[in-house]
């Protein structure tokens, strides 16, 4: 079962894509600037096999490619190849659901370096919440409010994690790791418009987690039910800081519960959109994160916020060159420095 973090000290990290094509670089420019927590970068800009939801779709039943949509082909027999994700979720048989260089040129890439002794290491898996509603059938209806569908992707996709949770302990150099779920149709939760069942949420986390041994988290980049989110006990919530803080904030009660509990919250103070980031300082962008910290020590000790905590940008890069990806990521490293007292001018 998957178990939280130790102290993240505030340390700084990112959160999964980037807009490098060269998955030597992308991992050269993870490594050089969160040496202590780095991430496996996503490079959704080499194809769109390499985006959310594609990248882990190799072995979703009926799976079809068409007009850059993923669509499931239900005159294929889709009841043996669900009942091969049941089997393999009994056996935990991982090996079906590795990554490859077409759908994760990033991740190939740092299974073949060796790294110095990082705290943690994270990568990222697409949450089944997103994923299934994401992928739709025939008559165009996300396959999320399928039933069979609904039970099956967990599964997939907790395979998919712990394929990767055991393939990141391969690296030399790394003994802890963090899959996050990136999730951001947990926006839904709550909504008239898109019924997204709590139910099913918490079954297909429990799938998940149940699958891995290390630590497991969630990345909402939307407003949300936070509540919800922290009584599932991920062990890192990530989410945009910069716009939503004030609304993560209104649930001070259950955050307080759920940091001294072990959780984390990977704070996304820094924008990911370059067009946004470049209206900013990184001074300015201190400021806001120094005014969240304080709201939060009104509750909450200096010490369990300081330690619990991770300084991020808000989401993935993608509206950026690879010059301005590694400003927004160099930004959020001088924050946490600033943070933990550790910084040169």
């Amino acid at each position: 079962m998957a178990s939280m973090l130790p102290p993240t000290d505030s340390l700084a990290t990112g959160i999964g894509g980037l807009p490098h094509t060269d998955p030597r670089k992308a991992c050269d420019d993870v490594l050089a600037i969160y040496p202590e927590i780095p991430y496996i970068p996503t490079l959704p800009t080499r194809g769109i096999l390499e985006s959310i939801v594609f990248c882990d779709s190799s072995r979703l039943p009926g799976v079809v490619v068409a007009d850059d949509r993923l669509i499931v082909d239900r005159s294929r027999d889709l009841v043996t190849e669900m009942e091969q994700i049941y089997i393999d979720f009994v056996e935990m048989n991982t090996g079906p659901y590795a990554h490859t260089a077409r759908y994760a040129s990033g991740f190939m890439e740092m299974l073949g370096r060796t790294l110095v002794a990082p705290r943690i290491l994270k990568c990222q898996v697409t949450g089944p919440v997103t994923f299934g509603m994401q992928v739709v059938d025939e008559d165009r209806r996300p396959i999320y409010y399928d039933e069979q569908f609904a039970d099956i992707l967990p599964k997939m996709l907790g395979l998919r994690a712990r394929w990767c949770e055991q393939a990141m302990k391969t690296i030399p150099g790394v003994s802890r790791t963090l899959v996050v779920l990136n999730e951001p149709y947990l926006s839904a939760i709550g909504s008239s418009v898109i019924p997204i069942s709590r139910d099913a949420v918490i079954s297909g986390w429990q799938d998940i987690a149940s699958l891995l041994s290390d630590s497991l988290g969630i990345h909402c980049c939307s407003n949300t039910d936070w509540e919800f989110v922290m009584s599932l006990s991920p062990a890192v919530i990530s989410y945009d800081a910069y716009t939503g803080s004030r609304e993560f904030l209104l649930y001070m009660d259950a955050l307080a519960e759920y940091m001294e509990s072990g959780g984390v919250v990977a704070w996304g103070i820094v924008p990911a959109d370059e067009r946004i980031f470049a209206g900013e300082t990184r001074e300015g962008l201190l400021q806001r994160y120094r005014e969240i910290r304080q709201q939060l020590t009104e509750y909450i000790s200096h010490h369990l916020v300081d330690s619990r905590s991770l300084i991020t940008p808000t989401c993935g890069i993608r509206f950026a060159d690879e010059a301005g990806a590694r400003e927004i990521m160099e930004a959020a490293a001088w924050i946490s420095a600033h943070i933990r007292g550790n910084h040169t001018e």
